[in-house]
Order: structure tokens, then C-alpha cells, then sequence
């Protein structure tokens, strides 16, 4: 049995998105290999109590160590803010703690926070590296930013050149890259950005989510669509507002009476998205939640006929989360959720005017909505769709052989 030293910045049992996921992945090293997990030490406390609550043979092969930099080098990170520059901060120093640790494994992972921009330096430890899942949130369309101020606009501008300065201009992003023995990539678009030899990288998507459970034959009594995440201009919930108003003004009153959409989630724009709903004159048939445990997000997952997510981002943990529950998932096609479903299990809309594109979504909750045989079908293809490629139990799989090739 090998052994893989983990960094993940995030991991916290009790979340999903990029914390959730670096609980998960750690787990699924451990089924098949001894793993040394270095995270922050600002995740021990979860990390132990989940850990008390959830007892597992699998923790035997778990190993959890912590590090942050002093707090005179982080004392102006807040949340949030400052992030990114921590966790490449964070990155830098890591090595130094390991070293200093004097860690015995055989390969080095660097796990989250998923950026294909932002550089790794586990190689400088000399074994074999394996980077990823790396990706990146694609620019947004500008047809679908008309909607915000132009203080938006910059951020997405400004964020993208970052991007592009590392890419073009990192050296050590490119030894990262070029030192790296395994890349796996969450998306398609990684390869456009990032030059290095296929043979060496593999797709993957971050996300993944476990088995909460499915109804077959589940008929509900309303039409509901959800939509989830963090309430910015990156998930286009104005398109989700819009779509489902050009919708439901399609039907009758009684039918009307028995539609709904469900946004969970907030952020800044959460009163715009409100006055929008207001302006539309579909208060009645939507319903915003702020904030809600996860466990019960997934109970409204179970209850739902529809995933609503045209979001412009390059993943999507709500996306997985949805098809384990056989919801059928309405986006927009692109390199994130787009790249995640099929037509047997989803409808993607191409990138196109923005009315067009409100247009092409009401008509794909129109179609699930009228066309009872292929809201069936889709709802088992689905669930098809999860097995398959976002249970967690895959990515031990996919870990499992990526090891297997990079030491032999």
C-alpha cells in the first residue's frame, strides 16, 4: 500500500462545494492507499468532531496534519478576502513544513482549491506529483453581464487578465506544470489554456457528491424547479428569474398554482434578484432561501422536477447533487455544467443573444414540464449520469489508477 501526502486548503465534512470536496477526495485516497492529509489549522476542530460523530475504518488510513502560515503574515485575511493570495502564501510555505516534518510517502497531491492559474510547488519534494482537479472559471459572456453595473463588468475583465498574466507569464506555473506527472482537469478548457502533454493528464470534475438516495418512480404533485449557489454574476441567476418567468407565462392559472421555483442561496445580489422578481410580477410562484443546512437542501432536491443553472462557471457542485437525485438539469452549454450532463439527462442551451438564450431555457422547462415520457426518461438517465461519473466512489477509482501509473 502506497502512501500519498495530501495538501488541501479546504476540507470541512459538514460542507459542500470546495470544503466538502477535500473531505471527500481525502477519503477516497483512503480506500485504497495510506494518505497524509496537511490542510489548515483552522479546519481541525470540524474535521475532529465529524470525525467523533461518524466513526469509519477508513480513518485508519488517515494521517491528518495542520499548518498556517504565522499570523503576522495572515492577520489581514478575512473570510473571503485575501483568499487567493493566502492560499498561494499558503502553498509556498507548505513545503517547508513538510520537509521539516520529515513525512515518509511515495506521491505528492495537491488537491484544491482547483486553480489551473495559480502554481503548486509540491514537486520541489522530489517524488512524484500529481496536480488537480485544476481548472478555471471560464470569462463571462458579455451579452450576459448587461443586466449588471459596471463595476461587474471590471471585475470580470480585471479577474480574467490575472488569469491570463499567470498563464503567460509564471515561471512557476510552468515548472509546476512541466514538473508535474499526472494534471487532472476538470474540464475540457484547461487544455486550451495550458500547454502540456495530454498523454500526462486526464478529466476529472471537482465535484461529486454521495448517494442520499432515489425515487424511481417519484411523481410530484408540483412542478418545482430549483436553483442553488452563491447568489453573483457568475451563476446567472437572472437568467434563472427570466427563464422561469417567460415560463410560467405560458401557462394557465390553475397551472400556474401549482409551479414553483426555489432559489437557495445568497450574496450581493440578492436584493437585485428580489426587485427582478417584483418587476416581473412572479412573487407568487417564487420562493428565495437565504440559507439552509445541507441536509435539507438535499430533501428539496428529492422533491424537485428540475434544475435550473445557467451559470457561467467551469463546475458546479449543486450540478452532481442534482442528478443523484434523478432532477433533470436546464443550463447553459459550456465547459462547466454543460460539460456535465448529456441530452439524455439535461437540456444545454448554447451561448447566444441573451433574450435568445432566456428564450431556449423556458422552453426547456416547458418540455419537461408538457412532455411527461421524456421528464421520465431524463429523470432515470439522471440518476444514469450520476453512477457513473459523479459518485464519490469514481474519483477512488480514478485516484487509484492515476497512482498506480505515475509509480510504475
Amino acid at each position: 500500500m502506497k502512501t500519498i501526502l495530501a495538501t488541501a486548503y479546504a476540507v470541512n465534512p459538514y460542507k459542500g462545494s470546495e470544503d466538502g470536496m477535500g473531505w471527500n477526495m481525502i477519503l477516497q485516497i483512503a480506500r485504497f492507499q495510506k494518505v497524509i492529509a496537511v490542510t489548515r489549522e483552522n479546519n481541525e476542530p470540524k474535521i475532529a468532531q465529524y470525525m467523533k460523530e461518524n466513526p469509519s475504518k477508513l480513518y485508519d488510513n488517515i494521517q491528518f496534519e495542520y499548518f498556517d502560515l504565522p499570523y503576522w503574515m495572515r492577520f489581514w485575511k478575512k473570510g473571503g478576502r485575501g483568499a487567493m493570495l493566502y492560499y498561494w502564501m499558503w502553498q509556498r510555505g507548505i513545503v517547508g513544513f513538510i520537509q521539516k516534518k520529515g513525512f515518509v510517502f511515495d506521491i505528492a497531491h495537491n488537491l484544491n482549491f482547483h486553480n489551473d492559474w495559480t502554481p503548486s510547488y509540491l514537486w520541489k519534494l522530489n517524488k512524484p506529483f500529481v496536480w488537480g482537479p485544476v481548472g478555471h472559471h471560464p470569462k463571462i459572456p458579455t451579452q450576459y453581464l448587461k443586466d449588471y453595473n459596471r463595476l461587474q463588468h471590471l471585475k470580470d475583465l480585471l479577474t480574467w487578465r490575472i488569469k491570463q498574466f499567470f498563464w503567460n507569464s509564471s515561471t512557476d506555473l510552468s515548472k509546476a506544470i512541466n514538473k508535474a506527472d499526472h494534471i487532472f482537469c476538470m474540464n475540457s478548457e484547461v487544455h486550451q489554456v495550458l500547454e502540456f502533454d495530454k498523454e500526462k493528464s486526464s478529466i476529472m470534475p471537482s465535484v461529486a457528491t454521495q448517494d442520499f438516495g432515489f425515487i424511481s418512480n417519484y411523481k410530484p404533485e408540483m412542478f418545482s424547479v430549483i436553483s442553488a449557489g452563491r447568489l453573483v454574476a457568475l451563476k446567472g441567476f437572472d437568467l434563472t428569474i427570466k427563464a422561469f418567468a417567460s415560463f410560467i407565462n405560458q401557462l394557465n392559472a390553475e397551472e400556474r398554482k401549482m409551479t414553483e421555483l426555489t432559489i437557495v442561496g445568497c450574496g450581493p445580489e440578492l436584493s437585485n434578484y428580489k426587485e427582478l422578481v417584483l418587476e416581473l410580477n412572479i412573487e407568487e410562484n417564487v420562493q428565495f432561501i437565504e440559507w439552509i443546512d445541507r441536509v435539507d437542501l438535499m430533501r428539496k432536491f428529492k422533491v424537485s422536477s428540475a434544475f435550473l443553472f445557467p451559470s457561467h462557471e467551469g463546475a458546479g457542485m449543486v450540478v452532481a447533487e442534482a442528478l443523484s437525485f434523478g432532477v433533470p438539469v436546464v443550463c447553459l452549454d459550456n465547459a462547466g455544467p454543460g460539460e456535465f450532463i448529456d441530452d439524455k439527462c439535461g437540456i444545454a442551451v448554447k451561448h447566444q443573444d441573451y433574450d435568445d438564450t432566456v428564450t431556449e431555457l423556458a422552453k426547456g422547462l416547458k418540455k419537461l414540464y408538457t412532455d411527461k415520457e421524456t421528464f421520465a426518461e431524463m429523470r432515470i438517465n439522471a440518476r444514469k449520469r450520476f453512477e457513473s461519473h459523479f459518485n464519490w466512489q469514481i474519483r477512488g477509482k480514478q485516484l487509484k489508477e492515476v497512482y498506480q501509473k505515475v509509480v510504475s
